[in-house]
């Protein structure tokens, strides 16, 4: 790993955020380490947000159960009795380092729609500005199946690209993506990774053990896809060693970096790729692929061959090539109905037919990202 990117990644960072797993959190002397982690990158002048497992787990000890329960009711139970007695231990710890800690409970619906996305951040950031430290969770006692993150490496991938924090760590109980020997046992630790390639995702494997949390190195990669496809770092790290965010904070040559892969997004593009709900699809020929993909251009009504879905205008819709692999996503500027009366039209045509005021693009290159 090159200390030059290491180092990147801790200077360019001015935000960071921290996730912890649940099998990290497993009683006050874990807590009260990873907290002191946490006011060391604080010391140094970062703003941190914390994600944290653990309501679950912190449920399952207060009731002494010892396995993770199928049903969801129970789940959410024992989530909402060890989320106000991990919120107790964080208060405490938080004390004793002299700044205070706040609760944020979110399900995906606070991210997928754009003024509460908006409202998160602001709350973020009037924490930030008053010295506290955000203390994220899903909100697992509310959360349904199309509520739900998946898993908190997920929502930290997320909070790292609403935020524009410079570097993600994700805290887990094992030091970094490894790769696989020829038996397909692990093998040696990967220190830094440039492009998430299909080589890549195959190394991972599950690492969490199912009956006490949910996750492993397929959902961290995932949080790493979304994080450096927004032009940011992740780095995952062994959370059982009580010294991983001084040791990342003095560039060590420890874990697994992630390398943005492409310049940072804006926030508005960052809304558009990994929050807002797709409501319908276009489908383009080759060549309007082509000048949306390469050239940079607008998406016209001329090179669309197919409209589904029920959209109005100003809505979220995916671009998929003669393949029907979606490449980008946009803000539609006509509703579904209208969109496929245009269809494949010139721009002469779509004003004779709409009218003197239509706009030109379907989609307008400001309004239009392109997936990785």
């Amino acid at each position: 790993m090159s200390v030059n990117n290491r180092r990147n990644a801790i200077d360019g960072s001015r935000q960071i955020i921290v996730k912890a797993g649940t099998r990290l959190l497993i009683d006050r002397k874990s807590i009260s380490n990873l907290v002191s982690g946490v006011a060391a990158l604080r010391k140094s002048g970062r703003q941190v947000l914390l994600v944290t497992s653990g309501a679950v787990g912190m449920g399952m000890e207060v009731l002494g159960l010892d396995r993770r329960p199928k049903q969801l009711a129970r789940k959410q139970a024992l989530a909402a009795v060890g989320q106000s007695e991990l919120m107790a231990i964080y208060s405490e710890e938080c004390r004793k380092h002299g700044f205070a800690c706040a609760q944020l409970l979110l399900t995906a619906g606070d991210l997928r729609q754009r003024s509460r996305y908006l409202n998160v951040m602001n709350c973020v950031n009037a924490l930030w500005a008053e010295n506290v430290l955000p203390i994220v969770n899903e909100n697992d006692p509310v959360s349904v199946d199309e509520l739900k993150f998946g898993d908190n490496d997920t929502l930290a991938g997320l909070l790292g690209s609403l935020t524009g924090a410079g570097l993600t760590i994700l805290l887990t109980t094992v030091d970094g993506l490894r790769d696989r020997n020829a038996d397909g046992s692990l093998g040696e630790r990967i220190p830094e990774v440039a492009k998430l390639s299909d080589a890549v995702y195959k190394l991972a494997g599950g690492t969490d053990d199912a009956n006490f949390s949910i996750g492993g190195m397929e959902s961290k990669l995932r949080a790493a896809n979304i994080v450096t496809s927004a032009g940011e770092y992740l780095w995952i790290a062994d959370g059982r060693d009580s010294n991983v965010l001084q040791n990342i904070l003095d560039a060590k040559d420890i874990g697994t970096l992630f390398l943005p892969s492409q310049n940072r997004l804006s926030g508005h593009k960052r809304f558009l790729t990994f929050f807002s709900k797709v409501s319908g699809k276009i489908t383009v020929d080759a060549g309007a692929a082509e000048a949306v993909r390469k050239n940079g251009k607008s998406l016209l009504p001329s090179g669309v061959t197919a409209v589904s879905g029920d959209f109005k205008r100003g809505d979220t819709v995916e671009i998929s090539g003669p393949d029907g692999v979606p490449f980008a996503r946009g803000l539609i500027n006509y509703p579904a109905a209208d969109a496929s009366r245009i269809m494949g039209l010139q721009s002469a045509e779509v004003t004779s037919l709409l009218g003197t005021s239509s706009e030109s693009e379907l989609i307008h290159r400001d309004h239009l990202t392109l997936l990785q």
